[in-house]
């Protein structure tokens, strides 16, 4: 299975938090995001892409949509939005790097690879949000849980499609760039930004 880095999420108590927290920690104020029907979620977008090593990547500050109706069809919230114990995390810590996620050829393919190793990453299932630019659309793996694969040291999987439009495409330089990705022992990212550089590591 090939994958390739495609974001990082940093989950927040509040969407003003994760922004108050980007322009505090990054130097910088994340470009507008959307909400997510599916999920009942919504976030703020930072371009942190760096050809060759990390193209087309973005940094996703998300947190619960106050406004918005719970998940559909009686899910959980990704990334464990709705566990107490990371919400709790988030309210007395502050926002963080919370998981992250690849992008796949296949989504349907990697998932059976990883059911024939004993991995349980949930299933594929469509989801999208509005922009200005029109629709954008992906299908992504999700546990009826929510449950992020912390132990098995995994990402989320997603499938944006050959012909898709990417949220890294339409994003303005932010003057912040990945320079490194760990995800072997625990999750940690450094990233150069215009107050120099910053690691962020796991919490939650």
């Amino acid at each position: 299975m090939v994958m390739e880095l495609d974001h990082l999420v940093v989950g927040a108590a509040s969407l003003d938090e994760g922004v108050a927290w980007c322009e505090r920690v990054l130097g910088v104020t994340p470009a507008p995001g959307g909400s997510h029907a599916l999920m009942g979620t919504h976030n703020r977008l930072l371009n942190i892409g760096a050809a060759p090593a990390y193209p087309r990547c973005y940094l996703e500050i998300i947190a619960i949509d106050p406004a918005a109706p719970g998940p559909q069809a009686g899910r959980a919230r990704w990334f464990d939005l709705d566990q107490p114990a990371l919400q709790a995390v988030l309210r007395e810590r502050g926002p963080g790097l919370i998981h992250w996620v690849s992008r796949v050829a296949s989504l349907e393919a990697s998932l059976a690879q990883w059911r024939g190793e004993g991995i349980d990453a949930g299933e594929a299932v469509a989801a999208s949000r509005q922009t200005p630019q029109g629709l954008l659309s992906w299908r992504i793996a999700l546990r009826p849980d929510g449950r992020r694969l912390r132990r098995e040291g995994l990402p989320v999987l997603i499938e944006w499609g050959a012909a898709a439009r990417h949220p890294a495409d339409g994003l303005p330089e932010s003057g912040v760039r990945l320079l490194g990705f760990e995800a072997r022992d625990g999750l940690s990212a450094r990233l150069a930004t215009p107050r120099g550089e910053v690691n962020l590591e796991l919490i939650g």
